[in-house]
Formats: structure tokens, sequence, C-alpha cells
């Protein structure tokens, strides 16, 4: 591939090298979206769904069905997996969740942790509110909390987002030791009350605006693709640190800065940009405590193909500033983004 280089007198290089800079600066200010017109409140769901074992269940339960419609089923079939609706059947499933000790504990530790979602509200309020700056013809779906049975995280339908809070208690919570093996520590370190603002847009952005092109196989593909999500991140959450965006620790986060030209000569060198087979490419975008054959000691970032998808994007969005948020989330060419971001970490 031939490469075009151009030199310019040290005095003009400086000059665009600045001008650079403070487009690059002016490009992440915050704006103000205080006077666009969203304002999030989580409606907990968990609180509603606790009175089918104080109230009469079957009233109850017609309460449940008229208020929350659609997620009411999605949640009694999908999550709790109790059957239909339809069939009132599903009420013994319900006894047997109310009547296990287990259900009391979660319960009081939820109601501990989350006495009210003020802070969440507010961070998907200004999230939101940034979305709809960039995407205004978003339509912003009602959130619902509720508990997942250590199930699911967070999960979307029709025109809502529902939070499951058994999944977001804090790194030390007592019930995560027990489900080791379904979530290891390495992710349940992440399951943190900050977390539920970044998980929440990630999976909007990933699963409701831009889902992933299954016809995009190559490594490449998948490492802009996941690079777009994350600067989507870093535009409508800019307050959130990257290493709670990507789910790194400090260390890890770190590992990369570091090594980050050490991690792309490394994806160059053996070819591995344009390698579709899933089974290669799978531990540099899939979840893992570290990257198997790189660093020492296991203390390797995981995920490297979404970290260095990232800064690729970060690179290219800095050097075009013209191109805006929305052109950069339907820009399909992988490689076009990759020549222009001009990625040479040194």
């Amino acid at each position: 591939m031939t490469v075009f280089r151009q030199y310019l007198p040290k005095q003009i290089y400086l000059f665009f090298s600045i001008a650079v800079l403070l487009m690059a600066c002016s490009r992440h200010k915050k704006v103000d979206v205080s006077n666009i017109n969203v304002n999030i409140h989580i409606i907990r769901f968990d609180a509603d769904f606790d009175q089918l074992h104080t109230k009469p269940m079957y009233t109850q339960a017609q309460f449940l069905q008229k208020k929350y419609g659609a997620f009411y089923d999605d949640y009694i079939q999908r999550i709790l997996e109790a059957g239909s609706t339809r069939d009132t059947a599903y009420f013994e499933t319900l006894r047997r969740v109310f009547g296990n000790n287990g259900y009391i504990d979660l319960k009081k530790e939820v109601d501990s942790v989350y006495p009210n979602l003020d802070r969440q509200n507010a961070e998907l309020t200004d999230a939101f509110r940034r979305i709809k700056y960039y995407f205004p013809q978003v339509r912003v779906p009602v959130f619902y909390a509720y508990f997942s049975g250590f199930k699911a995280q967070t999960s979307i339908g029709n025109n809502y987002f529902g939070i499951g809070l058994d999944m977001f208690l804090g790194a030390s919570s007592k019930f995560y030791p027990a489900i080791i093996e379904s979530f290891p520590h390495y992710v349940s370190r992440r399951f943190t009350p900050d977390n539920i603002a970044p998980r929440v847009v990630e999976g909007f952005v990933r699963e409701n605006m831009f889902p992933e092109n299954d016809n995009d196989r190559s490594l490449l593909s998948k490492m802009i693709y996941a690079g777009k999500i994350m600067y989507f991140m870093d535009e409508t959450l800019p307050d959130v640190e990257d290493s709670t965006k990507i789910g790194y620790t400090p260390q890890q986060l770190k590992w990369c800065t570091d090594f980050k030209a050490d991690i792309w000569g490394y994806f160059l060198e053996d070819n591995l940009l344009y390698e579709t087979d899933f089974q290669k490419i799978q531990k540099y975008i899939n979840e893992a405590p570290f990257t198997p054959g790189l660093g020492e000691k296991n203390e390797s970032a995981p995920k490297l193909g979404v970290w260095t998808g990232w800064q690729i994007v970060r690179e290219y969005m800095d050097k075009h500033p013209e191109v805006t948020l929305a052109k950069l989330m339907a820009d399909d060419d992988a490689q076009k983004i990759l020549n222009e971001s001009k990625y040479r970490p040194k």
C-alpha cells in the first residue's frame, strides 16, 4: 500500500498541529442540553410486583397487566420464565418466588442500595437529552426497574427499557459469589450503581438505534462498530470515566495506553484485521479476564479489539470535525474510517 506523506515547514506544521488540537478539544466540549424536553423517571415495577404477595394476587396481577402491558407479559414469560400470563397457572410460580427467603433477602438488599433512583434518573435524563440533541427523531423509551433473579441486567421491548436492579448492587454484594459460575468476578465487579447509565446507553444504541450488521464478519468491521458505540458513549456520557464505559479496571486501561503501539503491531503482524473466523477473533471482542498470549502474568486487558476500535474512531473524528455523530454512526465503511484516521500509535 502506498503511503502519501506531505512535509511542511516547521512553523506551518506547528500551526497546523495546534489547530487540529483545538478542533479536537472543541469537539469534546459538552453541549448545553438543559432545554431539551426529556425527563427520565424510572418506574419501580419491583415495588408494584412485590405487592402480588401482600394484596390479593389475582387483583394485583390485573392491575399490573393494565399498568405495564407488554412489559408485564415479557417479565413473567421471559425473565421469570413462569409461563403465559393468559394462563393463571403462573401464579403458582409467583407463590414459590415470594415464599423463598432468598427473595426476601434480595428485596432488602435492593431497597437498601436503591431507596430511590434519583441519581439514576438524573444521569439518564442527561444522557437521553444528549441522544435527542444528536438524534432528534429518537423515541425515548419508558424505563422500568425490576428484579431479574440474576438473569438480565437490562432488557429491551416494545417502547420500554428494563433495568435489573439486582444486577447493580455493588461489586461486594453478598449475592454475587453464589452466581460466580454464570458471572465470574471479572464480570460481577461491574455490577455497580455507576454502571447503570453506561449499560443502558450501550444497550439502547446497540439494540435499538444501530444494531450490528450480521454480514460484518471481519475483526476490523467489528472493531470499528464497537469503536463507534464507544464514541457514541463519549458524546452522550461525557462525565463517565473511560474505564467504566468499556468495563476495565484502571490498571487495564493504563495497560492499554502504555502498550497501544504493541497492541496495534500485534494485530498487524498476525494479519488479524481481515480475519473472519469468529473462533480466532472472539477473544479480541468478547468479555474475558485478560487477553491470552499478551502481557505478563495475565495483566493484559480484555476486549483489545473494542479498545483499539475506539481509539481509531476517536482519531478519525478528531481529524474530521465536519463529521457529525449521526454521520459517523451511519457510516459502515470500516476500511475508510481506519484509513482516514491515520491510526499510527507510538
